[in-house]
């Protein structure tokens, strides 16, 4: 096999029929399987090439037969002797090439094939089969010496990982890559911490996850277990036992494991367990951070990929209401004990959560609530806790959904609320968190303070006035935001600036004719109110 062929699908196993119609020597005649497609994982022991009528005694079982269908009999009884010989020898397949005598494979043939459960597959176009021959039997020659390079080839891989100070994440992805299986890291309540699928999906992968993996057994050594017939391993130092890694098979039927993938497990483990020495964040919470970022930015491939991988993880996926919190630590820096408080509080309270650092300094927390439970109370809670460990912290909560995949929102939510909530923003009287109607117009603009729509709206509304109090000494801003905050009543706002009623209505018309407005006007003043709150936002951030 080359280079880049997965370990464990590699020659160390017995070359299946399906690999050898992949080989490019074959896949240029244009393969296509007739009959017996359940067979194609039958493995290949040698190439024959036949014009014989029976072929069959000259072959030991597992042969892949080809042939240009000159000497097939004519006759369906002489097809079906033909047919049974080779399956009663143990043939891996019959290939025939449709060129010369042969357009289309005759039904009784195709008929005979089906009813013994023998592959038959057409090649549509001219193959050399003596180079079929010599590649595919040079594959099955070099295969022990093969087998050495690449049990070597993983050993230099997980070291290279190790050396360069490789996560998790990286060590189980380039497990399931080198041993082209679904590999799965879970912690010691059988949360499935890191999955990554090969030939199948998350979803597939990680169905009633925690159920299967109890039924699976424990165990001290590497060994295939359970019903499924997991190969597992522990991950584990000095006695110390973090959790295990398990290696699932793709099909229920497929053959056991092999050699290299026991060596792939177990350098695996041996990575892991480094990993885990190296990096001081935990598992759970590494975890816990993908499966959040994945939730908010709706990287999940469906809705029921997105459920299967919480379920995993412990957090109850179905039946329930969820709730989208995020607490900005307001520090701008990541840290692990707000995480750990946090996660360790709902767990006290008996409330299934996700907590997990979504940037720098933020933290995000998915609450899985059950009926009759109510979020403010665990909120507040949450906001209490957060709240004593940092007291520049804001608390913000999004809606209330029912379905997992709807969090997204919730989280963009409170994200819109923590973005509308400045520096330093006192906590409604009633509570310790933030929500959606908190946010009024000036929170709005704190919040779209950087869109330069905002700045080229006040710069237009109220440019000119700021350039003549500028130029002039004057402080015809001050006279307009008393007057609209009276709301439009000049005898309020010329008590409030300390003018008398002729000074501010000669303000007042100098500000109409540089602004060009009708103060007498309500929407105008809004528009000229708006604008003014902007700017107080602006300038004071």
């Amino acid at each position: 096999m080359n280079d880049n062929h997965p370990a464990g699908q590699g020659p160390t196993r017995p070359l299946t029929v399906a690999d050898v119609l992949a080989l490019p020597v074959l896949a240029a005649g244009q393969p296509q399987v007739v009959t017996g497609v359940p067979q194609l994982d039958r493995p290949v022991r040698w190439v024959h090439i036949t014009e014989l009528t029976d072929p069959a005694s000259f072959l030991k079982g597992g042969e892949l037969v080809l042939t240009t269908g000159m000497p097939l009999p004519e006759d369906t009884v002489g097809v079906r002797r033909y047919v049974d010989e080779l399956a009663d020898i143990g043939a891996a397949a019959l290939v025939i090439e449709l060129v010369r005598r042969y357009h289309r494979p005759p039904d009784a043939l195709v008929d005979a094939c089906r009813l013994r459960g023998l592959p038959l597959v057409t090649l549509a176009k001219d193959v050399n089969f003596l180079e079929v021959t010599q590649v595919v039997h040079a594959l099955l020659l070099g295969n022990q010496a093969e087998a050495m390079r690449r049990t070597q080839h993983i050993h230099e891989a997980f070291t290279a990982l190790t050396l360069r100070g490789a996560g998790p994440e990286d060590v189980v992805r380039a497990a399931a890559e080198m041993s082209g299986r679904t590999v799965v890291l879970e912690n010691l309540v059988h949360q499935a911490l890191i999955c990554e699928p090969s030939g199948t999906t998350v979803e597939k992968a990680l169905a009633d996850w925690e159920q299967r993996s109890r039924a699976t057994g424990p165990g001290d050594n590497t060994a295939t277990r359970g019903p499924e017939n997991w190969l597992t391993t522990p991950v584990e130092y000095q006695g110390e036992r973090w959790g295990r890694v398990a290696m699932l098979p793709s099909r229920m039927e497929e053959p056991a494991f092999g050699p290299e993938d026991i060596t792939v497990l177990e350098r695996t483990a041996m990575t892991l367990t480094v990993a885990r020495l190296i990096h001081p964040t935990p598992w759970e919470h590494t975890a816990h951070r993908n499966a959040l970022r994945d939730l908010v930015e709706q990287r999940h491939h469906s809705p029921a990929d997105a459920r299967t991988r919480c379920a995993a993880l412990g957090l109850p996926a179905q039946g329930g209401t969820f709730v989208g919190v995020l607490v900005d630590l307001r520090t701008g820096q990541g840290e692990a004990e707000p995480e750990t408080r946090l996660l360790q509080e709902l767990r006290t309270a008996g409330i299934p959560a996700l907590v997990g650092e979504l940037a720098p300094g933020r933290l995000g927390i998915l609450l899985a609530l059950r009926a009759p439970q109510l979020w403010r109370p665990v909120v507040e809670r949450l906001a209490g806790t957060a709240l004593g460990m940092a007291p520049q912290a804001v608390v913000s909560v999004g809606s209330e959904v029912t379905d997992l995949f709807d969090t997204a929102r919730s989280f963009r939510e409170a994200a819109h609320i923590t973005e509308a909530t400045p520096l330093g923003q006192p906590l409604p009287p009633d509570r310790s968190f933030h929500e959606l109607s908190d946010i009024g117009l000036r929170r709005l603009l704190h919040a779209l303070r950087e869109d330069t729509r905002i700045q080229e709206y006040t710069e237009r509304q109220l440019g000119r006035l700021i350039e003549h109090d500028t130029q002039h000494g004057t402080d015809l801003l001050t006279t307009l935001r008393h007057y609209l905050d009276a709301a439009g009543n000049k005898t309020t706002a010329a008590r409030r600036g300390g003018l008398s009623r002729e000074t501010m209505y000669q303000r007042l018309r100098t500000i109409e004719r540089l602004l060009a407005r009708d103060l007498e006007s309500g929407e105008q003043r809004t528009e000229l109110h708006v604008a003014l709150t902007a700017l107080d936002v602006v300038r004071t951030h």
